[in-house]
């Protein structure tokens, strides 16, 4: 394992079709937008299609999806016991180490590596707070997105009933009918040296971040309707580079044709003098 090069920046742009990207709960699940109708997916949605995606990739992730859990725990702590080296130090109560601790952690499960993670559980004195080099943002539509929504049925009532259907075979479903979100993010190098998170590490995230709907679709998310049309990668030399990310993510053009319903209608170009070319993909 090699020591990560230097700090890393990225951007995607990903298309939506017909999809919900990430449903707000608080909110009948339609599509997350802001006050002025541009679309957004929160950076808590984004961590977990990563995750998703390094698990298929054969890593070992310490949040889980229930569903996807392959290791039988069905919570977090449960997972963190498993671990041994982790327990023991946990069964030192008061008198355990948190750098240690932390070592383990970073060690045995990438997304603590490169996300962090806090440990703290009900009944146990031990809690350590991890941060993590890898840092998203929330995605943003670039222009106002629309939101279609229409009501479904189920046909078969979910309980017995003396006929006729129950009222929970009525419901509602929202998509997004077309927009394209512009993902970032960045790989501090000092706190990647903290963690372990290595430049194999920076490179397996790069595939997930190419691949980031694989194994993603559902009913709110058809296989297809969403998807990454371009990714810009930015592997700088400098642990604290002379262009900051800031700058980087802003010197982004965009031009949108009229009524725009395909990627194809963006045009997007990048230009900062000073700064490295980054990879295209």
């Amino acid at each position: 394992m090699s020591k990560l090069k230097g700090k890393i920046d990225f951007t995607l742009f990903v298309s939506v079709t017909n999809a919900n990207p990430n449903g707000d709960p608080l909110n009948g699940n339609r599509p997350r937008t802001n006050l002025e109708g541009y679309g957004i997916m929160t950076p808590e949605c984004i961590k977990r299609k990563i995750r998703n995606r390094i698990q298929d990739l054969g890593e070992k992730i310490f949040v889980q999806s229930d569903e996807r859990s392959d290791d039988g725990c069905t919570s977090l702590k449960e997972r963190a016991i498993n671990c041994t080296a982790l327990k023991e130090e946990m069964e030192k109560k008061k008198n355990a180490d948190k750098n240690v601790f932390a070592q383990i952690a970073c060690k045995e499960w990438y997304d603590v590596r490169a996300f962090g993670q806090v440990y703290a559980f009900k009944g146990d004195s031990v809690s350590v707070g991890i941060r993590g080099p890898v840092s998203i943002h929330t995605a943003v539509s670039l222009s106002p997105v629309d939101v279609i929504s229409t009501q479904i049925t189920k046909s078969v009532n979910s309980e017995p009933t003396n006929g006729g259907k129950a009222s929970d075979t009525m419901g509602m479903k929202h998509m997004v009918e077309f927009g394209v979100y512009k993902i970032m993010g960045s790989v501090n190098v000092q706190l990647a040296e903290k963690t372990g998170f290595t430049q194999e590490d920076a490179e397996l995230l790069k595939e997930a971040l190419m691949t980031l709907f694989e194994n993603d679709a559902s009913s709110a998310r058809p296989e297809g309707s969403m998807d990454v049309c371009r990714m810009y990668w930015w592997q700088h030399k400098e642990k604290t580079p002379a262009s900051s990310s800031g700058k980087i993510q802003n010197a982004f053009h965009v031009f949108e044709a009229e009524n725009s319903k395909r990627f194809e209608d963006y045009e997007i170009s990048w230009k900062l003098d000073g700064c490295p070319e980054p990879d295209i993909i």
